[in-house]
């Protein structure tokens, strides 16, 4: 499959950010690395292989952008630095990953997804811009990352304040009333994939449930035991990308 490797100063986080795409033409998808993971990590974990028909038959073109996650929801700083330098990420993908990818693919249906903290971004950003993504697809993820569990912890030390909520989907979509966004949702295709074992499954029934209670139909699908791992998103990728 065609594979290009691009690095650039981004003036969003006044640092060099890299990417790799696989392809070269379909839907383009963003797929966003799991926590402080690296624009390489998928295809180091055979997930763009298990991709590939799809990518060389022309159906996906897949960008694998790089996280910030070390410099914001992991790093050591408070919530309110945490969340503006989500922000200067988020505009990134926006401002910069979003204009790269046209000048290579003009499709207009856009896919965000990931796994882990990836499909927190992915389903987070999708979810805020909705008329940039025609889907989304979460998997093995949180939506709120005020949650905590013996293996992830409150991202977010204990605070609850407009940024944060304004940044956690499960937090936000039972109380979004602004017509234009619900429209645009409604017009999404939505996925979650997530483990029965999860630590944050009840968070994927809840969001799920918020957005059928907005008259958005979402879909969720249950794996058996934790499904946390890269064997399950091989998998996952195969059946909902």
């Amino acid at each position: 499959m065609q594979r290009l490797y691009k690095k650039w100063f981004s003036s969003c986080l006044q640092k060099e950010m890299e990417l790799l795409a696989f392809g070269h033409t379909g839907t383009p998808v963003i797929l966003f690395p799991t926590r402080t993971a690296h624009f390489y990590d998928y295809e180091n974990w055979k997930i763009i292989d298990a991709m590939g028909d799809k990518i060389k038959n022309g159906q996906l073109h897949v960008f694998c952008v790089d996280s910030n996650d070390s410099e914001s929801f992991y790093a050591k700083i408070p919530a309110d630095e945490k969340i503006e330098k989500h922000l200067q990420y988020e505009q990134y993908i926006l401002t910069e990953v979003l204009p790269f990818i046209k000048t290579l693919n003009k499709n207009k249906a856009i896919i965000a997804a990931g796994c882990s903290l990836g499909g927190y971004h992915a389903v987070n950003i999708a979810f805020k811009y909705p008329k940039r993504f025609a889907k989304v697809v979460g998997m093995s993820s949180r939506y709120d990352l005020t949650l905590s569990s013996h293996k992830f912890p409150d991202l977010m030390g204990g605070v609850v304040n407009e940024g944060v909520y304004f940044n956690m989907p499960s937090m936000f979509i039972p109380n979004l009333t602004d017509t234009t966004i619900l429209r645009a949702l409604r017009k999404m295709k939505i996925v979650f994939a997530i483990g029965n074992e999860d630590p944050f499954f009840e968070n994927n029934v809840q969001l799920y449930n918020a957005l059928i209670d907005k008259n958005i139909h979402p879909e969720i699908h249950v794996w058996n035991e934790e499904a946390h791992r890269p064997r399950h998103w091989r998998q996952m990728v195969k059946l909902y990308l």
